[in-house]
């Protein structure tokens, strides 16, 4: 499933941006959906999923409280609402779509990307 990630920009501290991830040519149902970013000089890590079925929502430590993943049918669409923003948040953000459960993505490498959404928080 190829999908892009939009809605990137340059924020404030503090500030909220939205992301959205969307597919092209297929539906998003059967799949739960990640979100990754990677930093400048850092490897890309897992933030936040969003499941199949029953959308259960699950998010990294450094962003719990602070994101909130969801995702609309009618739309094929999945959002990252990301609130609160810091410096750290900085990154090119990705979306991933994968079978597996949410709890499996986190730990999975993938080798095949779309194209990401930088994200820059600075003042």
């Amino acid at each position: 499933v190829q999908l892009q990630a939009s809605g990137g920009g340059l924020v404030q501290p503090g500030g909220s941006l939205r992301l959205s991830c969307a597919a092209f040519g297929t539906t998003l149902d059967p799949y739960a959906i990640s979100w990754f970013r990677q930093a400048p000089g850092k490897e890309r890590e897992w933030v936040s999923c969003i499941s199949r079925g029953d959308f259960s929502t699950y998010y990294a430590d450094s962003v719990e409280g602070r994101f909130t993943v969801s995702r609309d049918v009618p739309k094929n669409t999945v959002y990252l609402q990301m609130d609160s923003l810091e410096s750290e948040d900085t990154a090119v953000y990705y979306c991933m779509a994968d079978r597996a459960f949410c709890t499996m993505m986190q730990r999975r490498s993938y080798d095949s990307w779309g194209q990401g959404t930088q994200v820059t928080v600075s003042s």
